[in-house]
């Protein structure tokens, strides 16, 4: 395989934490961040001189999200993992099932929804239309249907690193940059309808949603195991590492296994934890609704009592 399509240095020293940190960027996700953050700020800001609030919690989450993907695409660990299994795992990891759960919690849709202009003439299509037309489309339900994303989230690690596919991919810096942008895209569809932030053609209920998002992670985890309890290399890409890294082709492999079958676990906790914490939410506003709606009958029924004693008391005179 040929690294020079990627600008890679065949000779790069043993990995470390503090070389994998290093800045490296890819040009392709470096603008990509960068459009995410600057889109993102700007809509905000238009919401504020419009005199309306939008709450900080979602652009943190939304920062932290493009941050995450910078992390792993725009630094060293993106020149690692060209040749290292483990470091290659870390990115898919963090770009498939964190990158995305934070993004979400950011709310880019409805975000979009308040800040991009009513189109001003009557028949006429401006982006928020457009948006919202494709978010009803038949397309959109069928992409983020459970029966699509989750044989989508799981044939996503079986058919690209036990099949050629994977490799053919890697040998070119455009395949690399679909792969991870593949990556990406099924974590989107996957935990947007769990999620529930955005407005989507699905919302199932909380429960649903806890059932989806344990329906795929078995299949992550036995992936995981499958690379651990190999008896030799199972992706050619990684089977003869530079001799300058000093590491073993199958222990890196069995560390790769190990990072995803533990890395399965983090995002079902946080995921779980923010479906709990929405379920809770959903439960006080109702409650409150109840209430409003028991005070206002209970104000109507005293008005009618009341009025009937003065009746009353009209005819006693």
């Amino acid at each position: 395989m040929d690294h020079s399509g990627h600008g890679m240095n065949m000779d790069l020293p043993p990995f470390t934490l503090g070389r994998g940190l290093e800045f490296s960027a890819d040009p392709f996700f470096l603008v990509g961040c960068l459009l995410g953050l600057g889109l993102y700020g700007y809509a905000v800001v238009r919401l504020r001189r419009r005199g309306d609030s939008w709450p900080v919690s979602r652009t943190v989450f939304w920062v932290a999200g493009v941050l995450s993907i910078a992390l792993v695409m725009c630094t060293k660990l993106n020149d690692y993992g060209m040749v290292m299994f483990s470091v290659h795992m870390v990115q898919h990891m963090v770009i498939s099932m964190l990158s995305p759960i934070l993004l979400l919690l950011g709310a880019p849709i409805t975000l979009a929804l308040r800040a991009l202009p009513v189109s001003a003439k009557r028949g006429r299509k401006g982006p928020r239309e457009l948006l919202l037309m494709l978010l009803h489309s038949r397309y959109m339900r069928i992409i983020t249907h459970p029966v699509f994303t989750i044989p989508l989230f799981i044939a996503s690690l079986y058919a690209l690193y036990f099949t050629p596919l994977f490799d053919f991919l890697m040998e070119s810096t455009a395949g690399h940059i679909a792969m991870m942008v593949h990556f990406l895209a099924v974590g989107l569809v996957f935990f947007w309808p769990i999620m529930g932030v955005d407005p989507g053609p699905h919302r199932p209920g909380y429960v649903m949603r806890m059932l989806e998002l344990f329906a795929g992670m078995p299949f992550h985890a036995f992936f995981g195991i499958s690379l651990m309890m190999a008896s030799e290399p199972m992706v050619k890409v990684y089977a003869d590492p530079p001799a300058s890294l000093g590491i073993d082709a199958l222990s890196d492999q069995n560390a790769a296994g190990g990072i995803a079958w533990a890395f399965s676990e983090i995002p079902s906790v946080i995921v779980l934890i923010a479906l709990v914490f929405q379920w809770y939410r959903s439960e006080q506003r109702q409650a409150k609704r109840a209430d409003r709606a028991a005070d206002r009958n209970g104000d109507k029924e005293l008005a009618e009592y009341n009025a009937y004693l003065a009746s009353l008391q009209s005819r006693g005179r």
